[in-house]
């Protein structure tokens, strides 16, 4: 490795052995024999689509940079396998302090891959910018505090144990937001942080694969699985429709724009992990991914040039407006649903009963996000100060500050980029 890149031998590899360490020796005193856990034959085909999407799905979906593919897919793996195992050790700690009564089980480890979604989307907000170590300890900050929330959200404002998880997606978006901005800006000129079609490919892969796998993720722990299955299929498969309508209808020159598709496909999912286990009929779910699709894709075009230069947000995947528009949509639907259900049922009778349900859902929602931010920006201060070793702005976007990375496969990049500048000047010429 070069000199003028820093080295993570005294740091990642011994970070990694003491938590690996804690984890095991918490699982030697605490964990039950294998033996004495119910297992369903039926519900290991559900979880293998969930973790499909999170590491497969994810991985590939935050390819998005030329130069960062390695720590794009490498680091988000290390991650995965690392906050699952701190997931459940938190459970088991809240289970202890009698916070929390499930015990550990294959569902709880189905809540540790869940849980990860807010980690990962967190990722994708400060990706390039933050080093390995960086990366770890936000995730495990993030998982403490993703916990919290929840059992505020639980054990205070009555939420349900499983509608909590699906609080990640809004939790990581604004965490991510909140993180990224104490992050110094990259300059103007660099060059490191564009997509190229190589990338754009594999993050469409990945996005393909989550839009696979959503359903099962939004209906693993509900109640009625077909029911939230059914929603949102429907509601992918509309938000799917509407990302190539809007792209066309929104592009310059009429044509498809890849990143439309790549974020816009996902927000029916998104915002049906709020609403799929109440929604009765399909066409609700329909309209909710229209519209999520819609926010999706209007929200790039507002938030990129009017709110993240003067809020300082500097949203490397576009983790705002592909997950937090979309679920803040969803939260919101499910608010209206939830009181228009119980107003019909009790023909408007009991107007206090429908003023405190919505003063519960939408203090959840508020609860969510605000420790979300709050939590995000301490969480982006610590992460820079100097123990951590923070990436000079320099130093963005590159695989070749963590990796090693062949000499010709460098040349060639930097070979592409060269040609891809002279032809845009070329252009601007005539």
């Amino acid at each position: 490795m070069p000199s003028r890149y820093l080295s993570f031998r005294c740091s990642v590899p011994w970070l990694l052995l003491l938590l690996q360490a804690l984890f095991l020796s918490r699982a030697f005193f605490a964990f039950p024999r294998a033996d004495d856990i119910n297992f369903s034959s039926s519900f290991y085909p559900v979880f293998q689509d969930v973790n499909h999407m999170v590491i497969f799905g994810f991985g590939f979906f935050l390819m998005v940079l030329r130069r960062y593919g390695y720590s794009s897919t490498g680091f988000n793996f290390l991650l995965i396998v690392l906050g699952v195992q701190f997931s459940v050790l938190v459970e088991d700690l809240l289970l202890l302090l009698r916070i929390q009564d499930s015990e550990f089980g294959v569902e709880s480890l189905a809540r540790a891959v869940m849980s990860m979604t807010a980690v990962v989307i967190s990722a994708g907000a400060v990706l390039g910018k933050a080093n390995p170590v960086q990366l770890i300890v936000m995730s495990l900050v993030e998982l403490i505090l993703f916990h919290v929330s929840r059992c505020i959200n639980s054990k205070y404002l009555k939420v349900p144990e499983n509608l909590t998880l699906m609080h990640g997606h809004l939790f990581g978006a604004y965490f991510g937001l909140a993180v990224t901005s104490r992050f110094p800006e990259p300059p103007p000129g660099l060059d490191k942080n564009r997509s190229s079609p190589k990338s754009e490919l594999f993050s469409v892969l990945g996005t393909v694969f989550v839009w696979m796998f959503w359903p099962s993720f939004n209906s693993i722990l509900a109640e009625s699985q077909f029911q939230a299955m059914l929603s949102t299929y429907l509601a992918l498969a509309v938000s799917a429709v509407a990302a190539f309508m809007l792209s066309a209808l929104t592009s310059k020159d009429g044509k498809f724009r890849m990143a439309h598709i790549h974020s816009a496909v996902l927000a029916g999912g998104v915002t049906m992990s709020f609403t799929a286990i109440i929604i009765k009929h399909p066409w609700i779910a329909m309209i909710l991914g229209l519209l999520g699709s819609v926010i999706s894709i209007l929200g790039s075009h507002c938030l990129q040039r009017c709110f993240n230069p003067p809020l300082k947000l500097q949203d490397t995947s576009g983790v705002h407006f592909t997950f937090g528009l979309p679920a803040v949509l969803g939260a919101v639907a499910a608010v209206v649903l939830r009181v228009v259900q119980k107003g019909i049922s009790e023909q408007w009778s009991d107007l206090p009963s429908l003023g405190y349900l919505i003063f519960i859902e939408v203090g959840a929602f508020c609860q969510t996000i605000s420790t979300a931010l709050i939590t995000g920006l301490i969480t982006g201060l610590i992460l820079n100060i100097k123990l951590l070793k923070a990436v000079h702005v320099s130093k963005y976007f590159d695989d070749q500050f963590y990796w090693e990375v062949s000499f010709q496969m460098i040349l060639h990049s930097l070979w592409r980029s060269s040609i891809s500048t002279l032809m845009k000047n070329s252009r601007y010429l005539n």
